[in-house]
Order: C-alpha cells, then sequence, then structure tokens
C-alpha cells in the first residue's frame, strides 16, 4: 500500500496555522483514498530533528568501520530520517514563510536527508517521488508585489528538493495570511479568504490525483 511522508514546521497548532490546515485538507483526502495505507508524520515543531553536527555530516564520508561511537549515533538518527523519505510514495510538507525563508526546524531536516551519493549525487535514491509543498505565507511575493524580490521560500526549496533530491515538485501557496489579524492589512480580507479556499480546494484535488496515480 501507499506511503505518505507528512511534515510539518509551523509554529502553530493546529488551524491556527495556515501551512497546517492545508496538508491537514491534503492528508484527509489521501486517506480516504488509501485506508489500508501508511502516513509517517513528523511534526518538526513539537519534535524537532537534531541539528547537523560535524560527528553527523562527516560520518556520511566515512566508511562505517572506521566511524567513531559519537559518528555512528549521530549518522543512525539520519539514515531514520533519510529511509522515511526513500520508503515514501510521496511527500507532503508544511513550509510557512518566517522571515522570508522557512522554519529553521524544516532547514535541520533538509541538512539530515540531504547526503551525496545517495539522495543527492548522480542517482538521487528518492528521485522523482510526488512531493507537494504547502508554502504559506503572511502576504503576498507575486510578481509585481512590493516585496516580490523577498521570497527566499520557493527558490530555495525548488533548488534542494528539485534540484538536489530530485523530487517531482509542486506549491501550493496560500498568501495574505495576516490579514485577518492585522488591521492594516484588512482590505485584503477578501483576497485572503480566496487564496485559502483555492489552497484547500488544490490541496485536495492533488491528493485524490496522486491516490490515483498510484493506484493506477
Amino acid at each position: 500500500m501507499a506511503t505518505l511522508l507528512h511534515i510539518d514546521s509551523s509554529v502553530f497548532p493546529g488551524e491556527a496555522s495556515s501551512s497546517r490546515l492545508v496538508t491537514a485538507a491534503f492528508r484527509k483526502v489521501w486517506e480516504e483514498q488509501h485506508p489500508e495505507g501508511t502516513v509517517i508524520y513528523r511534526d518538526l515543531a513539537a519534535s524537532p530533528v537534531p541539528h547537523i553536527t560535524a560527528a553527523a555530516w562527516s560520518a556520511g564520508y566515512t566508511a562505517a568501520a572506521e566511524r567513531t561511537a559519537e559518528q555512528s549515533a549521530a549518522f543512525a538518527a539520519r539514515v531514520k530520517l533519510i529511509e522515511e523519505l526513500e520508503q515514501a510514495d510521496a511527500v507532503l510538507i508544511g513550509a510557512p514563510m518566517y522571515n522570508f525563508s522557512i522554519p529553521s526546524t524544516l532547514k535541520t531536516w533538509l541538512d539530515s536527508v540531504l547526503l551525496m551519493g545517495r539522495t543527492a549525487g548522480e542517482s538521487p535514491s528518492a528521485q522523482g517521488t510526488p512531493t507537494v509543498v504547502v508554502a504559506s505565507r503572511g502576504g503576498s511575493y507575486a510578481p509585481g508585489t512590493p516585496r516580490e524580490g523577498y521570497d527566499f521560500v520557493l527558490n530555495y526549496l525548488e533548488a534542494v528538493l528539485k534540484g538536489t533530491l530530485g523530487l517531482d515538485l509542486e506549491f501550493i501557496v496560500p498568501e495574505l495570511t495576516m490579514a485577518p489579524r492585522n488591521p492594516a492589512m484588512s482590505e485584503l480580507v477578501s483576497l485572503y479568504e480566496a487564496s485559502r479556499k483555492r489552497a484547500l480546494e488544490d490541496a485536495a484535488a492533488k491528493a485524490k490525483e496522486l491516490a490515483e496515480l498510484l493506484a493506477a
């Protein structure tokens, strides 16, 4: 049966988080289509993975028999995360924008799973895995907006997830999520609501599409 790797990284719980709201919509449809399937879930805000260390990094380029005890333990934690990625038939990532970039916890996960010669390089081990990233943001960084050049989420994740790990990447982008809470953005609430509605619809449609593709 199909396996979904679901990663959330928002610091806000439940529906207080726009990215979690949309990833939950995706997962709900996915599980309806795959009632016997497996979901590997990581909440990086609640249970952060360890930051990459010299031991964890160097172990990836050291023969197993030559690793120190510290390297072996650190590398075992990385291998667990790498295997979760490799086992997945599809990947779902909630990646809210914090200060123009991704949450540090998501960066830490990426540092752990990116290993040259295995998940990266000439033949990435998870190459071609369908991956949906919900990249929510408080404002709008679309072409023509004042902050068009301040988005370091989409380009970074495309470089790492698609360009380096070889994943088959698509984005869902709920924007203007601060509009209901920021009086200065009150005129944008209707645009926010439309963006959220579109994101939820896109998530459900993409989950169904991938589920049908994997079942074929």
